[in-house]
């Protein structure tokens, strides 16, 4: 898929996966370099085998058993979706050898469909990985840096800044591995062929959606929300489907990893808090795409401004967590008078809590939700950071340090 191959923080979550289960489920966006991964770490031990070719699925699907005896294990079978009528005959198979470890590797891009059949029938006998694109550590080359807040073995890097490019060029030519490993390849076109493919193949794949033009409208309107409260009975008037609709169709979304929900994160305070999610989309390229953003004046300068940083700002955190092998741990707390934490990481140690702003001259003022934070949640609030597209590190008092973004 890529010119060259990229480092991508999954690798060593994918090696360990493989050496310890006798199956392995790979998904995420479609071009979000799962394949490339895959070839890259496996192609020495595992034959490759993708189901997206129409013959090939025949097969899959009206001879399972002759298909796994055409393709033994170790084997790397992608876009696993498209038959997932093969999952009991896998299971039997693992079943027959069940201290054997990385006989099945499954990828593809809809894990709505993969996941729910895969928890089902490979029950105790799989490793769930998800690939999203790529992370800034991933950009720059240094897939294993620290979070800022981390000690140890991953923290000795923290004070290391990265080598990004600008950022607002960043988040609207966004982070999907091609384009990052072809700098000079137009991205307009890319993303529209991206968006078309994803219309006609993904969401025709998972839900039957009659009106693509109405799905595409839904996502074009969830693209202007993005970092925002999700309040889909309004996306759905504006949109002009009901909100059972509304739900069903960002079931779709989520499956296929183009956004995800932050929850509210909820304690025993003296204050009403906020009970509805957030929505993010995993790349701000994307979103840029789909609300027609083509340039990163228009981006710096424009009414999403705020929206775009932050949703930047937080899909790092969440890429860079998911890319080790676990599902992230992370919300965000608002208050019913509007207090608000982007991000609230919960780690060993006690909760960070991080804000972006897209002021490059950061203002102690600029980390009062943070202090808020810590006077209604109490000590278990570690310092917290202010992150900003600046270059200049400072502390904001003792609850936070102003970071800029390339040292996120």
């Amino acid at each position: 898929m890529e010119s060259t191959y990229l480092d991508r923080s999954l690798e060593v979550p994918l090696r360990e996966a493989v050496s310890q289960f006798p199956a392995v489920v790979l998904t995420g966006p479609r071009q979000s370099g799962k394949t490339t991964l895959l070839q890259k770490i496996l192609g020495d031990t595992h034959q490759y085998v993708s189901l997206e070719a129409p013959d090939v699925r025949l097969v899959a699907v009206t001879d399972p058993r002759a298909f796994l005896a055409a393709f033994p294990p170790p084997v790397v079978l992608d876009e696993v979706q498209h038959a997932s009528q093969l999952l009991p005959y896998i299971k039997e198979s693992i079943d027959s050898n069940r201290n054997a470890k990385g006989q099945y590797v499954l990828s593809g891009s809809q894990n709505l469909l993969l996941l729910g059949r895969v928890t089902e029938t490979l029950a105790g006998r799989t490793a769930v990985l998800r690939l999203y694109p790529m992370s800034l550590r991933e950009i720059a080359g240094m897939s294993a840096r620290a979070l800022p807040w981390e000690t140890g073995p991953r923290g000795r890097e923290a004070g290391r800044e990265q080598s990004l490019p600008d950022t607002w060029t960043a988040i609207v030519r966004g982070s999907y591995p091609e384009l990052i490993s072809e700098p000079s390849r137009p991205f307009r076109p890319w993303y529209e062929g991206y968006v078309q493919t994803y219309l006609e193949r993904d969401v025709r794949d998972i839900r039957n959606v009659g009106d693509l033009t109405a799905f595409q409208t839904f996502i074009r309107a969830l693209a202007a929300r993005t970092a925002r409260l999700l309040n889909l009975s309004e996306v759905g008037r504006e949109v002009g489907i009901t909100s059972a609709t509304a739900r069903a169709w960002l079931s779709v979304l989520e499956a296929t990893s183009l956004v995800f929900l932050l929850r509210p994160y909820h304690t025993n305070v003296g204050k009403r808090l906020v009970k509805t999610p957030k929505l993010y989309f995993t790349d701000t390229g994307l979103v840029c795409h789909l609300v027609g953003i083509h340039d990163r004046e228009h981006a710096m300068l424009g009414p999403m401004r705020g929206q775009l940083f932050e949703t930047l700002v937080v899909s790092e955190v969440y890429k860079t967590l998911a890319h080790r092998g676990f599902q992230p741990r992370v919300h965000f707390w608002r208050t019913s008078h509007g207090v608000e934490i982007d991000l609230v990481v919960e780690t060993e140690g006690g909760l960070v809590p991080i804000e972006a702003k897209t002021s490059a001259t950061p203002h102690p003022r600029a980390a009062t939700s943070i202090r808020s934070f810590r006077q209604d949640v109490g000590e278990r609030v570690l310092p917290g950071f202010v992150v900003h597209p600046g270059n200049v590190t400072l502390p904001l008092g003792a609850e936070a340090t102003a970071l800029p973004l390339a040292s996120l």
